[in-house]
């Protein structure tokens, strides 16, 4: 493949009309969201929590599920469908013989907040505006969802308030003043405006914060202020957020046929879930269907949050608060408190019912990199590709690299392809550090993780209460 037809574009009357639900085809399927006590969050429930066909969406078994026509159109201002990209650069600097090892990725960095969170935070707005809610309330870590969710609440004239790990708030000033430009109100996270924000602000009023506290603030706003009015918007781990992300793979998987190829190894990086399961859910459905039992599926972690990787497969709280849903997943316990490396999208104690399933039914796997490897990775990517990619996903880059120099050793063919969540380009800090020599890499300890689990207020059940 040449340059000038390294780039595959997918013509718009191509983009997906449906999400993938992969639910019916999991052979462990996701546990309900329960309560505290053990039994199932009933529905009116989870709708004072979330919009209601949000909730619908979360608990079918419809294995395709119609895109509106609305975010379609939406989806097409957004640039979708969005470009596949041969590196081409990438593999001259790493020496590869582009006949016998490729690597392609799929470029969500185009989308107008520079990620792909877009892909549900217009759906999640649509569907808000549609109950007749006045606005949304959500957390972010690094920014790239609190923009996102900012951008589609300004599309169909919603309210949008964001708390922000505090640590991201102050080494991303850029994500903050992109959530103001759309309207959205972003508060530094943990703040002294809740009551599960006070425990850590009045403590330390330059606590870090963590994608767990931010959790709990939403929500606590969401539940208590207006709550006729207002719901809480999650931008990761829950099923029906996965299933508006199932529009990244679906083009990816033509534009691979266009290219006249089908992945060996899939990578995404892993934080909660969401890019990394829109990204593979169709590839797994068709390894699931025994199409492709050989296809290596990676989740690429960071070491300071390795919850797939060392997390234990078991119910608790999505968020350190105790004011979320409680889910059956992969966690390393809801009161881990995350080290501040430069991934904030990644800083998350759990992974999505849908992945977790996935995971234990060995459907894929994962694999945790330190920090500094990581930041390198993505400085080579920029350097040869042009594009500085985000720190959470150099984590999917790095990864890639390493699969490909594995079988070049090998004198293996492979084709590797890996999602680009999103750009850098707010991100320079990691980069800065790097470049000076100032960045380090932190490992989570065993014990720490064991500790965490061990805490007698993490839940204690471990089959949802029927009765």
């Amino acid at each position: 493949m040449d340059a000038l037809h390294s780039q595959i574009f997918l013509p718009v009357e191509k983009m997906p009309k449906n999400w993938l639900n992969i639910v019916p085809s999991l052979k462990t399927k996701p546990m309900p969201l329960c309560l505290p006590n053990g039994k199932p969050a009933p529905f009116e429930v989870a709708c004072a929590v979330f919009p209601k066909d949000l909730v619908l969406q979360e608990y079918s078994q419809d294995p395709l599920i119609e895109i509106p026509d609305f975010l379609r159109e939406r989806y097409v201002l957004a640039n979708r469908p969005t470009p596949l990209k041969r590196a081409l650069g990438l593999e001259k600097a790493l020496g590869l013989d582009g006949d016998k090892i490729k690597i392609y990725y799929k470029r969500e960095d185009v989308s107008p907040t520079g990620s792909h969170k877009g892909n549900t935070a217009t759906a999640q707005a649509y569907y808000a505006k549609k109950q007749g809610l006045k606005g949304l309330v959500t957390e972010t870590g690094a920014g790239q969802w609190g923009a996102a969710l900012a951008y589609g609440c300004n599309i169909v004239g919603l309210d949008c308030t964001v708390y922000q790990a505090r640590i991201s708030y102050q080494q991303k000033p850029g994500r903050v003043v992109l959530m103001n430009s759309y309207g959205a109100k972003v508060i530094p996270s943990p703040s002294n405006q809740t009551e599960v924000g006070k425990i850590y602000y009045n403590k330390d009023n330059n606590h870090p914060g963590s994608l767990g506290i931010a959790i709990s603030e939403a929500v606590e706003h969401a539940l208590t202020r207006d709550p006729a009015n207002y719901r809480y918007s999650l931008g990761s781990v829950l099923n029906f957020v996965l299933l508006h992300q199932t529009v990244i793979r679906q083009e990816a998987k033509i534009q691979m046929e266009m290219a006249g190829d089908y992945p060996d190894v899939v990578i995404g990086c892993f934080g909660g879930g969401s890019n990394f399961g829109g990204f593979i859910i169709p590839f797994a459905k068709d390894k699931i269907e025994g199409k492709k039992p050989n296809l290596d599926i990676i989740a690429a972690e960071p070491s300071a949050c390795p919850k797939l990787s060392r997390g234990v497969f078991r119910f608790d709280y999505g968020d350190s608060g105790e004011k979320a849903p409680i889910a059956k997943m992969y966690t390393l316990g809801h009161n881990f408190m995350p080290k501040p490396i430069h991934a904030g999208g990644l800083r998350y104690h759990g992974a999505a019912p849908i992945t977790s399933c996935l995971k234990y039914d060995n459907v894929i796997r994962s694999e945790e990199f330190k920090q500094i490897p990581v930041i390198q990775s993505g400085l080579l990517f920029a350097k040869a590709e042009g594009l500085l990619p985000a720190p959470e996903s150099a984590h999917a880059i790095h990864c890639a690299i390493e699969v490909a120099k594995k079988a070049k050793e090998n004198n293996e063919r492979k084709v590797i392809a890996f999602n680009l969540s999103g750009h850098g380009f707010f991100d320079y800090v990691a980069y800065q550090m790097l470049i000076d020599g100032k960045l380090e890499n932190y490992e989570l300890p065993q014990s720490e993780i064991d500790k965490n689990l061990a805490d007698p207020s993490m839940p204690q059940f471990t089959e949802p209460d029927m009765s």
